[in-house]
């Protein structure tokens, strides 16, 4: 356990068999085989059937398969939930926003940026775009009661989205926002959201937001469960 917190026992590292931490720490291999359960029923560690025990992975993870509000997420895991907001404006919409957006050029679409914190600690910067013919009140919200996300799907449920990954080094003033180092490595999502049916008749998705999300690699993880 004290070679777990030090960080001398990395996640991934595997664990000494149960004869050796009954030989390493003087005890029966009952009481390691004991010790070793009871972590693996803490989610410290994680077992391997016919491979071993190894050190699990305590970074919380998202899933690739769903969207969820981050405030749900955090708060799910019996996490306290903050945010700060350094951005909440109308701007012209610029070359590669019109684009996303599927709106004019210099049309006035509404920004924001929003620190998302887990116990104090930022896990997420989202800078968003959201197109305000569908959404024409988002700068009257209070988002320290609820997520752009959450609120969003509320107004305009998310019927499909396009989703990418990547890693990337963030820029300057990112990284002093999520606390951390200029060339700490970070997971970059961008996601376009759309909603059927939006003042359409046609009953056509609209694009209703573009989000680019960045999540300190060392504190964020995504992931999932297939079935086949």
């Amino acid at each position: 356990m004290d070679a777990i917190e030090s960080g001398e026992m990395k996640p991934g590292s595997q664990v000494p068999s149960e004869n050796q931490l009954a030989q390493q720490h003087g005890v029966s291999r009952m009481t390691a085989r004991r010790a070793l359960s009871e972590m693996v029923d803490e989610g410290i560690l994680m077992r391997s059937q016919g491979i071993g025990t190894f050190v699990s992975d305590s970074r919380p993870m998202s899933s690739m398969l769903e969207i969820k509000s981050i405030r749900d997420e955090i708060e799910q895991r019996g996490h306290r939930y903050t945010n700060e907001i350094l951005v909440l404006e109308t701007a012209p919409a610029s070359d590669v926003i019109s684009q996303r957006l599927a709106v004019d050029v210099g049309v006035p679409v509404f920004h924001s940026i929003i620190v998302h914190c887990e116990n104090n600690l930022p896990v997420q910067y989202e800078d968003r775009w959201v197109n305000p013919a569908w959404i024409n009140d988002y700068l009257d919200k209070d988002f320290k009661a609820q997520t752009a996300n959450f609120y969003l799907n509320q107004v305009a449920p998310l019927s499909q989205a396009d989703h990418s990954v990547e890693a990337v080094i963030v820029e300057k003033d990112i990284a002093q926002a999520l606390l951390i180092k200029p060339k700490e490595p970070c997971l970059k999502i961008t996601r376009r959201t759309f909603s059927r049916g939006m003042g359409k008749a046609t009953g056509a998705a609209a694009v209703v937001s573009h989000a680019v999300l960045f999540h300190p690699g060392s504190r964020y993880r995504l992931g999932g469960h297939l079935e086949f």
